[in-house]
């Protein structure tokens, strides 16, 4: 059985996102929708110097409100924007770490920059999957929704996929089964819901790790 889970690149995600890549065995970069201005793609919250949570927002150039995720750019003075941000963050201090070093090099491509960025933390977690983009699978322009999932799925041969708890509303299992397709779905995260980076900063990849892979199992609709 091949397991693909498919989500969007966010940007130092919470620890359960990762649950993803822990039960996949293929993981698709949902990069070809349409950029999210107000989600997490391109930001997420970090104590600062004080202890207060505030947002690390990556400098993006000005794009079309209908610009896909893939084909954001950083702005041109993302660098000098990014030194400046990080001096308020404790978290963003040793530029030896390997989710730090990262904010240093935000030029060019946000899509290539976050399937790095996201295929790094995972090595760091020891979770291996296959990583897949969409934008790569020159998927039909008119396919939405759960279609699109079961193409994305037929496209690589998967027999299970695998979703987040929040995809309950969005998928039937009636269709899925028609297509051949096991549909599972991961239960609600227990634990912190604290951006990755800081986690990984306080508490190393041990723990996270076990905590992941607990709370992995999918639950078949």
């Amino acid at each position: 059985m091949t397991r693909i889970a498919v989500m969007q690149p966010y940007f130092a995600p919470y620890a359960g996102y990762f649950r993803l890549a822990a039960a996949s065995d293929i993981f698709v970069i949902f990069d070809c929708v349409q950029f999210p201005r107000r989600g997490w793609v391109h930001r997420n919250r970090l104590p600062d110097g004080e202890g207060v949570v505030r947002w690390l927002t990556l400098p993006l150039a000005k794009a079309p409100q209908s610009t896909a995720i893939n084909a954001m750019r950083f702005s041109q003075d993302s660098l000098s924007r990014l030194e400046t941000e990080a001096r308020s963050f404790p978290d963003l201090q040793d530029r030896s770490h390997p989710l730090v070093a990262p904010l240093f090099k935000a030029e060019g491509s946000l899509g290539d920059w976050l399937a790095e960025y996201l295929e790094t933390t995972c090595a760091l977690l020891g979770f291996a999957p296959r990583f897949v983009r969409s934008s790569d699978l020159n998927l039909p322009v008119g396919l939405k929704g759960q279609a699109r999932i079961i193409e994305i799925v037929k496209r690589l041969e998967g027999s299970s996929y695998i979703n987040a708890p929040g995809g309950r509303d969005l998928y039937d299992p009636e269709t899925f089964r028609a297509a051949e397709i096991e549909l599972g779905f991961l239960a609600p995260y227990e634990g912190d819901w604290g951006s990755i980076l800081h986690r990984l900063r306080r508490e190393g990849p041990a723990n996270l790790t076990r905590e992941i892979i607990s709370q992995s199992k999918p639950l078949i609709a």
